[in-house]
């Protein structure tokens, strides 16, 4: 096995070894077989002088033509490896209804994944698969509830019409978006509607995602509020008791993941809420973990900086209490020419004039980044169809708003491909030791729920307008009304545009921003904000990635990745 100049192997190792890389202590690291490992929540309270410096690593609008954020992120993590740098990459778990779906694998691409990339793509740790457990345990003792008639104290029985809290699988399966459930004889229950959430996209998540230890876990599940009771009055997840079984299931899947990058780095990968639906971050504890044992953490957001950024500085850093040292935005030449106008088949093609329209979609974004006093480098996720040419165009565009744009080839060679993006990225965040960014946020928390959406809707996305339905403005003034006027706001919303409607690309100007409903994360600690045609339950594609994948006789898997037919 090959070596970085300072002696850390680059190839993969035990993963104890890996645990050693970053000072975490045998005794705080679960095995679960050979590759991977759980870290025991007691590593945090380890007495330590490091204050590791955060990197966030967001995109433009994402397109068909990809953008590769978690492959410039891995790419990212193992060139600040190479430079001596003691760097934890922490990211999301996939979830397996995009891994058969549209997108593949969650683990990057190329020579920047990573290991054991199967595993986390499938069943990992069992993380997802307890957190679906634990939010069906609360939907089964709902409906157990209301088929009893079981008194409430003051509150009174449940009322079946206006229970909320529907049920949650890790697949992408449209026909479970609305059900009835109860049908058959007076012993199946209660007939009502009732709907599957992607597990990603369930409260349970964004709540695993942001809990702080075990007892902040059973408070925000007892939180959840479920629907109304006879009387009116809102039910959680306490009154009808199922927030200490729901903690019990989440014992070890609030402990965050250890992995490691093809060359051997670190890597926590634990929780993930999409970045459209919920807040799109990994969890707190595995941020706590990498800041804490590195002196740099590099973790990426979902989706765009205008749905995961926004959330990651608002919901993430707001509660944590930490702010990134530096933004790292991913694009490509293929995905800007897309947002210039042209289809994902002629993406590849040299088209100068596309790629100066879609440089104004990037602007918007930097022009954000600087709204949040964030430091920005544009990282280039290079493939070889880009010509110099073009790659020039952009570098000249970044040049002359005062931002880098550094290319990064970690697909084609792993961190070797992105040292010069390291190298940019460590300068830039080591330049504000004695500084840091202070934190902006786009609102205040004592703001309304409609002035927040109004602020992120038109300093983010851009907006000219925002309209709310009658019923959107109805149920915000109920959560407001409930006690709940200070938490932040998550919001739903496509994440293929600045806008509500998927299909508008680039920069659009003068547009409306539609709230057709608000709902109340109440465990979570946000209102969530739908806005469009957004749905928390996603289909599979016409030609879905599930039918490319096959087990192998020699125990691989064949196309659980993209590009890997």
């Amino acid at each position: 096995m090959t070596h970085t100049p300072h002696g850390l192997p680059l190839g993969p190792q035990p993963i104890l070894d890996v645990a050693r890389e970053l000072g975490i202590a045998e005794d705080h690291v679960e095995l679960y077989g050979r590759t991977k490992a759980k870290i025991d929540l007691a590593a945090l309270s380890r007495p330590t002088s490091r204050a590791g410096r955060l990197v966030l690593v967001s995109a433009i609008n994402p397109t068909p033509a990809g953008e590769g954020k978690t492959t410039t992120s891995v790419g990212l993590a193992m060139g600040m490896r190479r430079l001596g740098k003691r760097v934890a990459l922490c990211l999301r778990e996939p979830s397996l209804g995009p891994v058969f779906g549209v997108k593949g694998g969650g683990t990057g691409g190329g020579r920047a994944t990573l290991v054991p990339a199967d595993d986390i793509n499938l069943h990992f740790t069992g993380d997802i698969h307890a957190i679906s457990t634990a939010h069906n345990l609360l939907s089964a003792m709902i409906d157990n509830a209301t088929h009893f008639g079981v008194n409430l104290g003051e509150k009174g029985a449940i009322d079946p019409r206006q229970t909320t809290w529907g049920r949650a699988l890790d697949m992408n399966d449209r026909a479970l978006r609305n059900v009835v459930v109860g049908l058959g004889r007076k012993a199946d229950g209660v007939p009502r509607q009732d709907r599957f959430d992607i597990t990603a996209a369930s409260e349970v998540m964004a709540i695993v995602a942001l809990a702080t230890g075990p007892e902040d876990l059973e408070a925000r599940l007892g939180r959840i509020v479920i629907g109304a009771a006879t009387s009116g009055a809102p039910i959680t997840a306490a009154d009808v008791g199922a927030a200490g079984a729901m903690t019990a299931i989440l014992r070890d899947a609030i402990k965050p993941n250890l992995v490691q990058t093809a060359e051997g780095g670190p890597a926590f990968v634990h929780a993930g809420p999409f970045g459209n639906i919920a807040h799109g971050c990994n969890s707190v504890l595995a941020t706590r973990l990498g800041l804490t044992h590195g002196d740099y953490v590099v973790t990426e957001a979902g989706f765009g900086f205008d749905l995961g950024g926004e959330k990651f500085l608002d919901i993430k850093c707001r509660q944590m209490g930490v702010f990134p040292r530096v933004l790292v935005l991913v694009a490509t030449l293929r995905a800007l020419k897309m947002h210039g106008g042209v289809p994902v088949k002629r993406a590849a093609e040299p088209n100068e004039v596309a790629l100066e329209r879609g440089i104004a979609h990037l602007e918007k974004h930097l022009e954000t980044a600087q709204f949040f006093g964030l430091p920005a480098i544009v990282a280039i996720n290079v493939f070889p169809t880009d010509t110099e040419e073009e790659l020039a165009i952009v570098t000249s565009a970044m040049k002359a708003r005062g931002v880098s744009a550094v290319r990064c080839d970690g697909f084609a060679l792993g961190g070797e491909g992105a040292l010069e993006l390291a190298e940019a990225v460590a300068a830039a965040a080591d330049a504000t030791d004695e500084q840091p960014p202070a934190p902006r946020f786009a609102y205040e928390l004592t703001d309304t729920l409609k002035d927040k959406i109004e602020k992120i809707a038109r300093t983010v996305y851009g907006a000219k307008d925002i309209a709310f339905t009658p019923s959107a403005e109805r149920e915000a003034r109920r959560i407001e009304d409930l006690g709940y006027r200070d938490v932040p706001v998550c919001m739903a919303k496509t994440q293929l545009s600045l806008t509500d409607e998927p299909t508008i690309v680039g920069r659009p100007r003068d547009f409306t921003i539609t709230v057709r409903e608000v709902r109340l994360s109440a465990g979570a600690g946000f209102a969530v904000a739908l806005t469009g045609d957004m749905m928390t339950m996603p289909g599979l594609p016409r030609d879905p990635a599930a039918l490319r994948i096959k087990l192998l006789p020699n125990g691989r898997i064949r196309g659980l990745m993209q590009n890997d037919d």
